[in-house]
């Protein structure tokens, strides 16, 4: 009950961030810890099959440093894009009845935007596929 009767200046004082340093300063030492001990006490046996690059589980065929179409790099592109116009659907969502007619329009707007570009992306034959 005490808490609630302390000044602000008690409240946020810098003895008060203590225990939050201390955490920290315990946690980066314990990280530092495991690393330094794992290197030393850890075994060191580098033969060929363990420096040779493993991808699960496939055995490597060619150089890495092929070149690679450009569509894959689109299409995650343009997934990306479209996943993350999702994750703002999440406020309005919640806040729909407070946001009234004025959130609705700018979330139409807001879709309105998204179906364009889409559109645009589908007359640009962004997703078709040539094999």
């Amino acid at each position: 009950m005490q808490f609630f009767f302390l000044q602000a200046s008690e409240i946020n004082s810098a003895a008060n961030y203590l225990p939050i340093g201390l955490q920290m300063l315990f946690a980066i030492g314990l990280i530092a810890t495991v690393i330094v001990g794992s290197n030393y006490l850890g075994p060191k046996r580098a033969t060929a099959d363990k420096l040779q690059n493993f991808e699960s589980g496939i055995e490597i065929r060619g150089n890495a440093r092929q070149p690679m179409a450009v569509k894959y790099f689109l299409v995650a592109i343009l997934f990306v894009l479209f996943d993350v116009e999702v994750i703002f659907f999440y406020p309005y969502a919640v806040n729909f009845r407070e946001l009234g007619w004025s959130g609705f329009v700018a979330v139409l707007v807001f879709v309105s935007l998204f179906i364009t570009g889409l559109v645009y992306i589908f007359k640009k034959g962004a997703l078709k596929w040539e094999v």
